[in-house]
């Protein structure tokens, strides 16, 4: 007899509404977690994004509290006392899903969960056997083999960058790439994007990219479609070479890949 009814590999979103909701009708269960619980969206995606997008709109509203009638004399950005409020914010809902766990009677397990059959799940040596296995691993950056690519960065090292650079390259032109090109440029970075595609947001409506695409050019932001990236080198003084398969070299202190996402099955016995 299985000693667990359910057993959860991975506590994002999903795996902890999965829990929860068990938990709550009296299963027994326990989910793994080898990071911290609340998964991409809460820790690593839609709400620390949109915390930096508020903080960026701010600029441009102190740009147009003049003709409100406000006198601003002068403003300052601090990006790290941005971060810092950000990391904040996200320990505690990172306390609030631990608590919601505790009160449905979950147990939490800290470590990579590997399936070693259909009933047996083990994390860190110990082997827990359940009835049900669910795997809610959730899904990671992608980085293309793109020589250099290890000098890059993705969307989860933007969110806790030390210092804004003066000039970033996004490879990339889907909804990430957009999104974080917008949040950087107006806090004043000069940026970038190399979309491989003829145009952005490939997939969405055309009239809408295309409106988009004019704004974002408008509010400084550098397009350069059709292209891709062929290597990624170093310069002096820490900064970066982004070469592009048609000769173009383009300097910049960060390359940022935003090429999508995978599943993250590796590893956990389901190859």
């Amino acid at each position: 007899m299985a000693d667990l009814d359910l057993v959860v590999i991975g506590a994002g979103s999903g795996g902890v509404a999965a829990a929860r909701r068990a938990g709550a009708y009296g299963a027994r269960v326990a989910i793994c977690e080898s990071r911290r619980v609340g998964g991409t969206c809460v820790l690593r995606g839609c709400v620390p994004k949109k915390l930096l997008v508020y903080a960026s709109h701010v600029a441009e509203e102190v740009a147009d509290a003049a003709g409100y009638g406000w006198s601003i004399p002068s403003s300052e950005f601090d990006w790290p006392t941005l971060i810092r409020n950000k990391n904040a914010e996200l320990d505690r809902l990172n306390g609030i899903y631990e608590a919601m766990l505790r009160d449905a009677s979950v147990r939490v397990l800290r470590g990579r969960g590997r399936v070693v059959d259909a009933h047996t799940v083990e994390v860190d040596g110990e082997r827990l056997r359940a009835g049900r296995i669910l795997v809610a691993t959730g899904a990671s950056p992608v980085m293309p083999p793109v020589p250099g690519a290890e000098r890059a960065i993705h969307s989860d090292h933007a969110l806790d960058l030390d210092a804004l650079p003066e000039r970033m390259a996004i490879v990339g032109g889907g909804y990430i790439a957009v999104e974080f090109a917008g949040i950087f440029a107006r806090l004043g970075v000069a940026v970038t994007m190399i979309v491989r595609g003829p145009r952005l947001l490939r997939g969405f409506d055309g009239e809408l990219a295309a409106r988009l695409e004019e704004e974002m050019r408008r509010g400084g932001v550098d397009i350069r479609a059709g292209r891709r990236v062929a290597a990624i080198r170093e310069r002096g003084g820490g900064a970066l070479a982004v070469e592009t398969d048609d000769g173009e070299s383009l300097e910049a202190g960060v390359a940022f890949f935003a090429t999508g996402r995978a599943p993250n099955t590796r590893g956990i016995g389901l190859e």
